[in-house]
């Protein structure tokens, strides 16, 4: 069986190229892969080649696929799994195996043949063992692909806790019906978050999403608006915190209360002391964007942490109960990952969109590996319409759907787009 796959051979090193996948053994499963989002751990992965703590040294002579956030069909099943899986099932995969002794191999940075940015795949029995493989009964191919991201949304949430002064138990999650803030909260990860406070299981009462782009606050309540969530019980509020005084803004959209949980969506220093300024008795401060420097560090106010129960948390995934989670969402329709969607191409697009990663503005990138396609910017159908057919249908479609990347969207495009040639 052969497969198209991206591969890492050293830094910098990705080669596309079609090779023979060996022969499936009874503890594997072979299967296609339909779409791939790319991961910045994808451009670290390649940016250091070897050096990376999850790519073998012997790269070189044994190339890994890259990529871990996808989702395509499962074509055959070995012997051992049969009772579990069976062709025709659409899956995805948690990367984050934990596998006993080799804790730091995942798909998708360690393995020759299992990764995202490939055509057909070896699923290895480890990836089972760890109940790792996970059916999605869904519409479409994406929103599997950003199962990962979205799981590491739900982790967040899930990170958080709260207890009753005097007492030592604590209960996780936010607390429901109370008072939440997302700051820095209109971006691709931040709409996400709005998206599981919103449609997810534990709702707080009042949702205050901050941001200083006012562009970036209205696109974001175009796609989640204050009425919609109303109806779902939930006061969500778009502030624009680079107007006036915006802790006391935040305080007054609280009540003057504060808030019971506070999530920091953007490694600032000075959204990090916002956050524990408008803090309430007893909440939850939760810095969920990583920082690149190992230095940062930001100002809290610990009279308050001593007296008023305030605490801190980070969260920089989610298991694999929470991409379950995710995959069970996204599946009823409750969540919409499209939201983070930016840019679209084809597997010809994936290793320069790899390497320039930190350079591409905008949220996620999708890569269908069928398809042979520039990445794309969805705001740039409308103008690439303008001569391409293929990009004027798929501006009419994004745009009936609020400009969002959509199952219909991805349907015309692999059934319209030029093929791959292996």
């Amino acid at each position: 069986m052969k497969t198209l796959a991206l591969r890492l051979y050293g830094k910098n090193d990705l080669r596309l190229e079609e090779y023979e996948l060996p022969e499936m053994q009874d503890d594997e499963i072979l299967a296609d892969i339909t779409s791939n989002s790319i991961c910045m751990s994808s451009h670290k992965a390649a940016e250091q080649g070897a050096a990376h703590k999850r790519v073998p040294d012997d790269i070189a002579e044994n190339p890994v696929i890259v990529g871990h956030e996808f989702c395509g069909t499962i074509l055959e099943v070995g012997d051992k799994w049969k009772d579990r899986f069976s062709p025709g099932r659409k899956y995805s995969i948690q990367p984050a195996l934990c596998y006993p002794g080799r804790v730091l191999e995942a798909p998708g940075y360690s393995f020759q043949h299992i990764g995202g940015n490939a055509t057909k795949i070896l699923i290895p029995g480890e990836v089972m063992e760890m109940d790792c493989l996970l059916p999605y009964d869904g519409e479409g191919f994406f929103k599997a692909s950003l199962s990962e991201p979205v799981s590491c949304i739900i982790g967040g949430y899930n990170t958080q806790y709260h207890f009753k002064h005097g007492e030592y138990a604590h209960e996780m999650g936010i607390v429901e019906g109370g008072a939440t803030a997302i700051l820095a909260g209109a971006g691709p990860m931040g709409l996400g978050a709005i998206d599981y406070a919103v449609h997810g299981p534990r709702k707080p009462r009042l949702l205050a999403v901050t941001d200083i782009d006012q562009v970036r606050l209205d696109r974001a309540a175009s796609i989640f608006t204050p009425d919609e969530a109303s109806a779902r019980g939930v006061d969500l509020r778009y502030i624009n915190t680079g107007k006036g005084d915006a802790i006391a803004t935040l305080k007054d959209a609280a009540g003057g209360e504060g808030y019971d949980d506070v999530f920091v969506y953007a490694p600032v220093a000075a959204l990090i002391e916002q956050a524990s300024a408008i803090l309430g008795f007893g909440g939850c401060l939760n810095f969920f964007a990583g920082p690149t420097s190992p230095d940062f560090k930001a100002a809290i106010n610990f009279y308050d942490v001593h007296y008023g129960d305030h605490h801190v948390v980070g969260s920089s995934g989610g298991n694999t109960d929470d991409m379950r989670e995710a995959l069970e969402l996204m599946g009823k329709g409750l969540l919409n990952p499209s939201v983070m969607i930016t840019h679209v191409g084809g597997m010809d697009s994936a290793a320069q969109t790899i390497l320039d990663l930190p350079s591409i503005p905008g949220g996620k990138k999708l890569v269908y590996t069928s398809i042979s396609m520039p990445l794309t910017a969805l705001t740039d159908f409308a103008s690439l319409g303008e001569t391409n057919p293929l990009f004027a249908e798929l501006a009419r479609i994004t745009e009936e759907h609020n400009g969002l990347w959509s199952v219909a969207a991805e349907k015309y495009l692999l059934e319209n787009g030029e093929k791959m040639e292996t």
